[in-house]
């Protein structure tokens, strides 16, 4: 009886080991079997949306279509001339050639390949001045002025470099004479007379710190009261402004609907017509509508002005659409009517670019005025905004 049970206990324990010993032989199998979570794909290929490894195209090529299963090829077609590409890609565009500008000073080197960009470089006696990692300005080399001597002289690459003479050292950016053998150029001292000059006597010294000190505070207080009067000079000037928004809002609102019922009418142009010459002068031009009235109605096609703007404030980071229309040439104080007017921050840069515009628009046209936005664009280190603009509306 015992010996039966004893034999049973053996058979269940044998029984466990060999379950134990089996699921330590599949565990790794099964973990073998699973998928990787990532796929990758060859050197020189790229995973498609589908899960396919597709080969990239060559430099000089685009893509045309891309493989649809594994084996298959993409479909890559040369470089149209003027146009190129310089890397392994699946775009299917090719990028435009540059050319270099003779009226900046630029000489072309290379030309333009399908695998690889035009090659300028700067002419004689100037030198390339980086904006940012794409665009460059030539400039004109630095000359040595007359207490200095030429380090390095200039390249096409680099500007002069340029050094004091012997016997001057530089101070506030300027080569001035070894004359009382300072800390600063006393290596350069070579007569024992100057070499034993005298010593401030500790009157003059005293002297000396007392200028210094009320000339320190006359300077506080001379800036103490400038700040002063501009925030005053602001608060009385923003004052003005919003009671004078208010004055007008009535009739300002009062021509917008005018002018939107009038267009509403069947005879669309003539109710425009109408409204517009209703409440103005018949010699004022049309960029003096009120805000509520469309820039289509203002600028005539094909050219559309809100297009370009938007596009300028898609391509411009919010923090720096002041810093442009300041140097497109708008004000301050229309800078600050437009935050005033609109709470949406979108909506008053836009207001600020818009008055850009209608100067434009009275001065001949915006288009004339590109060539403007597309240089303050560059000195911002926005070249590629600039170049997007430039290839949209065809600027050479």
């Amino acid at each position: 009886m015992e010996r039966g049970v004893r034999r049973g206990r053996w058979n269940k324990k044998a029984h466990v080991g060999t379950i134990l010993v089996l699921m330590c032989m599949v565990i790794p199998t099964l973990t073998l079997v699973e998928p990787s979570e990532k796929q990758t794909c060859p050197h020189g290929d790229y995973l498609t949306e589908e899960g396919v490894c597709c080969n990239k195209c060559s430099p000089g090529f685009k893509l045309v279509e891309k493989c649809h299963a594994v084996g298959q090829r993409s479909n890559c077609t040369l470089c149209p001339v003027g146009q190129y590409t310089d890397q392994m890609n699946f775009s299917p565009n090719c990028r435009r050639c540059r050319r270099c500008k003779t009226t900046k000073h630029e000489l072309e080197i290379s030309a333009c390949e399908r695998y690889q960009n035009t090659i300028c470089r700067c002419e004689e006696g100037y030198y390339k001045n980086s904006i940012d990692s794409e665009t460059y300005e030539c400039r004109r080399c630095r000359q040595c002025g007359p207490d200095e001597k030429t380090k390095k002289p200039c390249t096409p690459e680099k500007n002069t470099e340029c050094e004091c003479k012997e016997k001057y050292y530089r101070i506030n950016n300027t080569c001035e004479p070894c004359t009382n053998c300072t800390a600063e150029c006393k290596h350069h001292c070579s007569t024992p007379s100057s070499r034993n000059t005298r010593a401030p006597d500790p009157t003059e010294r005293h002297i000396i710190n007392i200028i210094a000190g009320a000339g320190a505070v006359a300077l506080v207080v001379l800036v103490l009261g400038v700040l002063v009067t501009y925030m005053v000079t602001k608060r009385s000037f923003n004052k003005k402004l919003v009671s004078l928004s208010s004055q007008s809002s009535d009739i300002s609102q009062d021509l917008c609907k005018q002018v939107l019922i009038t267009s509403e009418e069947p005879s669309n142009n003539i109710g425009v017509k109408t409204a517009l010459q209703s409440p103005v002068s018949d010699q004022e031009q049309p960029s003096n509508l009120p805000d509520c009235i469309p820039l289509e109605i203002k600028s005539p096609p094909p050219f559309s002005v809100p297009d370009l703007i938007y596009m300028v404030l898609d391509l411009v980071p919010v923090l720096q659409v002041k810093q442009l229309v300041r140097s497109l040439g708008v004000k301050d104080t229309e800078i600050e009517q437009a935050e005033l007017d609109y709470r949406s921050c979108r909506e008053a840069h836009y207001q600020m670019l818009r008055v850009w515009a209608e100067r434009g628009s009275r001065a001949g046209g915006v288009l004339p005025l590109l060539p403007e936005l597309l240089d303050e664009l560059r000195k911002m280190h926005l070249g590629r905004a600039a170049e997007e603009l430039q290839t949209k509306y065809g600027i050479q």
